[in-house]
């Protein structure tokens, strides 16, 4: 059994994709992060960085004590590596999928991520800070749909992989960023084979997401929180 400290985001529905792909069973803990419920000590204890997804394997392979994990690319591989499945066994394709979880760790969801905040969310519009973002968004899109051009089926090969879903619940904020896929045609093509899949579909399905605007404490929870003041 997998618990899973959750809440309805990008980083969110990666695990909980996840889980419905390999069919574990697992207990969602919702985790209010307008609330600041992501500060509470039980949280930090599984989650050091204050930030969702979390999840306790109840039942690892070693059959010791269970395991809590956090970075959804590390829960990712783990999952992959329990299960055996969507992270392939030889050495080059299994690094070929490594580094594109990597690739959406370090560069895909921080930039949409940042023009996120800065186009939809701050206070103040500072044009310089918005088409920074958005500029280097659009550059991980084209990036992406290259890559896609040169496999013609997912992310890292012919095979569906933890690439895929480390990168699809990104990519569904393109609309709402203001972005297009029309200038993307293999990007556009891969996000409607994998928003298809039905435990794609069952993963989204977990929770609802919150489009309500931030109260002054709830923007203070999400974005304004100091080292200091989350401890």
């Amino acid at each position: 059994m997998i618990d899973l400290y959750y809440a309805p985001t990008p980083n969110g529905w990666k695990i909980s994709i996840m889980l419905e792909e390999l069919g574990l069973p697992y207990t969602v803990f919702p985790v209010n992060i307008r609330t600041g419920e992501q500060f509470k000590p039980e949280f930090l204890a599984i989650s050091p960085n204050n930030r969702i997804p979390a999840i306790i394997d109840r039942a690892p392979a070693d059959g010791r004590e269970p395991i809590p994990m956090f970075e959804t690319g590390a829960i990712l591989i783990y999952l992959a590596e329990k299960t055996g499945r969507f992270l392939p066994q030889d050495v080059r394709g299994r690094f070929k999928v490594i580094q594109w979880v990597m690739w959406q760790m370090g560069g895909l969801g921080p930039m949409l991520g940042q023009h996120g905040h800065f186009a939809l969310y701050a206070p103040e519009k500072i044009p310089y800070a918005i088409e920074r973002y958005r500029d280097e968004a659009a550059r991980l899109y084209a990036v992406l749909d290259r890559q896609l051009g040169r496999t013609g089926a997912y992310v890292a090969g012919e095979e569906y992989s933890i690439a895929d879903i480390a990168c699809f619940p990104w990519t569904m904020t393109h609309k709402a960023q203001g972005f297009t896929f029309d200038d993307f045609p293999n990007l556009k093509r891969w996000y409607a084979t994998v928003r298809a899949r039905p435990e794609v579909q069952k993963g989204l399905s977990v929770g609802k997401f919150d489009k309500t605007p931030f109260t002054e404490e709830q923007r203070k929870n999400m974005f304004g929180k100091t080292a200091q003041q989350a401890q």
